[in-house]
């Protein structure tokens, strides 16, 4: 039986919302920050951040302060050239009220303000503003101080100059709204984290941070890498043992941006990628990661069969075996960058692909025939990936094919041997599996590949 509809006389025009202004962020911030949990609270700082190290990308900063203080406010000073403060042609109100109050509005959409950034919507520190029970912007420019209050998105009053300066520089102080986030506590190693992280990105640039909260214990670091994302690649193979010494590294300009990579092997099994455009962080990857994959794979297998190392029989590298031991940075910089979403996960843009394939191979070409023994060693920990790779597949196949995870009999011309990589056991004969298993000493129901070898006589 079909039910009757239901009458629509309730759906009419004035059931249409129209959010203007800020109001839509507030509605729905976390398609703005992602969410309203601590992620996103730290968000917050991130995007004010970031305009301040698009001020040094552009070459108009080299310094920028992030402070916490009492009552859940937070403070990021900058040297660059402060937010114009004069009548907006468009908005009828200062340029500083209309970054601060209107989505889309800002100097990164071709009109000179910036060359390269990573706040390319427009919409990061209209979002904190939006996002924040009070935001207070203090500008210094040509000489004069100028301040405006704000509060959860609205101007209290228009922009007033309250003093006289000789510095130039933006202060932008807020306090996240209690009615938006679920936490609203910062976490100190999770900004001491991300911004050390961008004075990598930027060679040249000072980040300071200072805890001021009355709750905690007073405290400051200052972070300043002339070596940029080089001395990033040797900081995190602290205390690893490296199998080239010498850390790739090339910078190169390309129509419309640049191609910065640094990459180093470890002797691990983990890969560690970093992916970067306009300094902001690509966890999703993107374009620049397949182009760097692609090259990385073509390059080694080149120079490894120019070289001998790999023998006619064998087969190429995979992936997966040039991976192996690899940390790689990889930052791009771009004038019009395409990301997924405003938190900016996935690079987008096609030509950033083959401008990271061809930087990549050439230099790295030429890396792997000025560095033999270098690339030597990188080939034999490849080739030896490639081994394990093939030796676990053959034997799993042999486990599950002839159902020896129940008896534990095998063809007698093979021999499995269990080694467990971490523990450094390892097993010569079946007896000594069979007596291990017995005694619980090791699992082989669920084995992982890469700790599974099998080698034939």
């Amino acid at each position: 039986m079909s039910k009757e509809p239901k009458n629509n006389n309730s759906y009419g025009a004035d059931q249409i919302t129209v959010l203007e202004g800020l109001d839509p962020v507030r509605k729905r911030p976390g398609m703005y920050i992602g969410s309203t949990s601590a992620a996103g609270l730290h968000h917050l700082i991130w995007e004010v951040v970031d305009n301040s190290i698009d001020e040094a990308m552009a070459g108009y900063a080299n310094e920028v302060s992030v402070s916490l203080l009492e009552d859940g406010m937070v403070s990021v000073k900058d040297n660059g050239r402060g937010i114009p403060v004069e009548k907006h042609k468009v908005t009828g109100v200062s340029a500083l009220e209309t970054v601060l109050t209107k989505l889309h509005a800002g100097g990164k959409f071709g009109g000179g303000g910036y060359k390269v950034s990573g706040g390319l919507h427009g919409v990061g520190v209209s979002v904190v503003n939006a996002l924040s029970e009070y935001l207070k912007a203090e500008i210094h420019r040509d000489g004069k101080i100028w301040t405006q209050e704000f509060k959860t998105g609205k101007a209290v009053k228009a922009a007033k100059p309250v003093g006289t300066c000789k510095d130039n520089g933006t202060i932008i102080t807020f306090k996240p709204d209690p009615t938006i986030f679920t936490e609203l506590e910062f976490n100190w190693g999770k900004i001491l984290d991300r911004l050390r992280q961008q004075s990598y990105l930027t060679k040249g640039i000072t980040l300071n941070v200072f805890d001021r909260r009355p709750d905690h214990r007073a405290k400051n670091y200052r972070f300043h890498f002339e070596g940029g994302i080089k001395s990033y690649i040797k900081s995190l193979h602290r205390n690893k043992n490296i199998k080239n010494d010498t850390v790739f590294y090339v910078e190169k300009d390309v129509k419309d941006g640049k191609v910065e990579i640094a990459l180093q092997y470890n002797d691990e099994y983990n890969e560690t990628l970093l992916a970067f455009a306009n300094n902001i962080h690509n966890p999703e990857g993107g374009t620049h990661v397949v182009g760097f994959r692609s090259a990385l794979t073509r390059t080694l297998n080149n120079y490894a069969r120019s070289k001998n190392l790999l023998k006619e029989k064998q087969d190429n590298l995979t992936g997966d075996d040039v991976r192996e031991g690899l940390t790689v940075i990889i930052s791009v910089k771009l004038i019009d960058p395409q990301f997924e979403g405003q938190t900016k996960g996935k690079l987008g843009n096609a030509e950033m692909k083959g401008y990271v394939e061809t930087v990549f191979n050439e230099s790295f070409n030429t890396y792997l025939e000025e560095h033999p023994k270098e690339a030597e060693a990188i080939i034999s920990k490849c080739v030896l990936s490639a081994q394990a790779r093939l030796a676990a597949r053959t034997a799993r196949a042999t486990i599950l094919r002839k159902g020896a995870l129940e008896g534990m009999t095998l063809p007698e011309n093979w021999l499995i041997a269990l080694v467990a990589i971490q523990k450094n056991v390892s097993f010569t004969s079946l007896r000594e599996i069979q007596l291990a298993v017995a005694l619980n000493k090791v699992e082989i129901v669920n084995f992982k590949l890469s700790c599974l070898y099998a080698v034939k006589f």
